[in-house]
């Protein structure tokens, strides 16, 4: 018996270390993981926040320069509705303003990092001051930019549902491409009366089809009382942003098809491309303390593009016309990909 679990074993063993995907997915692909978070926080520090000053604010005036600057990067704003504005789209982590002896912090919902990282710099600040005197004069309060009613789901449903297209558009055109090939279902459609256009226009109108629907789900089920999603003026921008999201994942996929052989090969390399893009895009969580070559990283991925164009249109409220550049950048990105899936298309396995 002993020698027979032996023999069971070490053949387990063999088949394991031969099989080049289970080896990699469960040892390289952990450890690429590693790698990865292990750079974004190996060694954050302290990080230094941008705010808006509005008007005089006599405990920043005062602080000592060379302290201040290692963590703030203050900027003096006199209008007060242009800073609070600059706070809600993204320019500003906080702004910051003097109501007596109490200091106001303007924040946005959007980013909760960044606010809780002003915050807590500024009441150190402040800490600072009242052990200065006694009994304890200064006080600190924080007021949120945009609507108080808002909540957390505002600001997760962009990002998850930029990851959901991202899954079906890439997973979606992978696997059929595949399976199609195998099963020889593509020399069929090329001995047929059909052009090559026609087939890809087919597979990209149910790609887009898929992700609107996906869209309309999300957007159904995060507006129920229960989450309290609210959209901004401009959410119709939404479609439009899901539409180029999806060509640019779509474009992904085909390339993964294209050059693997088997449901399962292509399986393995979709995921080794989407889950790694979709915690560096931001749609889990944010990325102010990653290093800046892994920021510099996440700038080319499609995903990161689409958290940023969702976000702005369906909760932030941004004029439809701030989504052009991530539209744009989309429809690049699918171009230059989908050429490449051309090239490395074939009709048959061979």
């Amino acid at each position: 018996m002993r020698g027979g679990f032996a023999a069971l074993a070490t053949a387990m063993l063999r088949g394991f270390v031969r099989d080049r995907t289970a080896l990699f997915f469960t040892i390289l692909f952990p450890l690429m993981f590693l790698v990865v978070f292990g750079g974004i926080f190996k060694d954050p520090g302290t990080p230094r926040a941008k705010i808006a000053e509005i008007g005089q604010v006599a405990l920043l005036d005062q602080a000592p320069p060379a302290s201040i600057s290692k963590v703030l990067d203050i900027t003096k704003e006199p209008d007060r509705a242009k800073a609070l504005e600059a706070v809600r789209k993204g320019d500003y982590a906080a702004a910051v303003e003097a109501d007596g002896d109490r200091l106001v912090v303007h924040y946005s919902a959007a980013d909760q990092v960044k606010a809780g990282i002003v915050q807590g710099i500024l009441g150190s600040i402040v800490d600072e001051a009242n052990r200065a005197g006694a009994p304890p004069k200064f006080t600190l309060s924080a007021e949120q930019v945009e609507d108080a009613s808002l909540k957390p789901i505002q600001y997760l449903t962009p990002g998850l549902l930029a990851w959901a297209i991202s899954m079906g558009g890439t997973f979606g055109a992978a696997l059929t491409l595949v399976e199609w090939r195998r099963k020889k279902i593509l020399r069929r459609i090329r001995l047929a009366p059909v052009s090559t256009f026609t087939v890809v226009s087919a597979r990209v109108w149910i790609s887009i089809l898929i992700a609107l629907a996906q869209t309309g789900i999300f957007v159904a089920v995060a507006s129920i009382p229960f989450f309290g999603l609210r959209l901004s003026p401009t959410w119709w921008m939404t479609i439009p942003m899901v539409v180029c999201a999806t060509l640019a994942f779509l474009s992904i996929g085909l390339v993964a098809g294209a050059f693997t052989k088997t449901g399962e090969a292509a399986s393995a390399v979709a995921n080794l491309i989407v889950l790694p893009m979709a915690f560096l895009s931001g749609a889990f969580f944010p990325l102010d303390n990653a290093p800046s070559w892994l920021k510099n990283v996440a700038s080319v991925l499609p995903m990161r593009h689409a958290v940023l164009g969702i976000q702005d249109v369906m909760v932030k409220g941004l004029p439809w016309t701030s989504v052009l550049p991530e539209m744009g950048i989309l429809l690049g990105f699918a171009l230059v990909v989908g050429f490449l899936a051309t090239r490395l298309f074939t009709w048959d396995d061979v």
